[in-house]
């Protein structure tokens, strides 16, 4: 049995929990099938793509910006992600079909 003095402590205490809204756009999700990665000395710029085929122009259709800390727990947190997948269904197949034209946003370029 606890006091009314624990009881009050544990209320005044800070959830560690944090409450998230998902509107029902956001919630729809966008398709892209290629992502540019750019980075200066205090971010990380995330493109999502979607490009067609047969469609010379490909168009952004999200732009995420992140600290490079928040980026390696986004590697950290991919790599953990694909690894649970895997172990579920299986491996997946890598296939190097990226675009084979210049992207380039005039600084560090990655590709994923």
């Amino acid at each position: 049995m606890s006091s009314n003095k624990e009881e009050n402590q544990d209320k005044a205490q800070p959830s560690n929990q944090i409450n998230i809204e998902l509107s029902e756009e956001i919630a729809e999700g966008v398709y892209a099938n290629l992502a540019m990665i750019a980075h200066s000395n205090s971010e990380f710029v995330i493109d999502f793509i979607r490009l067609m085929p047969g469609v010379p122009k490909a168009k952004v259709k999200s732009r995420v910006v992140i600290t490079p800390e928040h980026a390696k727990r986004l590697f950290a947190a991919l790599q953990d992600n694909i690894n649970k997948y895997e172990q579920t269904f299986g491996p997946i197949k890598h296939v190097d079909d990226s675009p084979k034209f210049p992207m380039n946003f005039g600084g560090a370029v990655g590709e994923a």
